[in-house]
């Protein structure tokens, strides 16, 4: 995982580059890292309990940050 590590970085910034707030940038990073992870479940739950973290910031960083989603897509 860790050489996929720059690659996963290099897009996760031009993906959430435009995001106002830097807490988005860095939520958003570690939710493409939780979906490039190993493991069959990719819902919040599965994937923070792999990145070692709480699944309410992946939770809260899909459904309730401030960005639009028109702009990622």
């Amino acid at each position: 995982m860790d050489e996929v590590r720059p690659v996963i970085e290099e897009f996760a910034a031009r993906m959430f580059g435009g995001f106002a707030r830097r807490d988005q940038r860095a939520k958003g990073q570690l939710y493409l890292r939780g979906l490039m992870l190993e493991g069959k479940r990719k819902s919040m739950q599965p994937m923070a309990e792999r990145l070692g973290v709480d699944h309410q910031q992946l939770q809260q960083f899909v459904t309730t940050s401030t960005w639009d989603h028109v702009e990622v897509r």
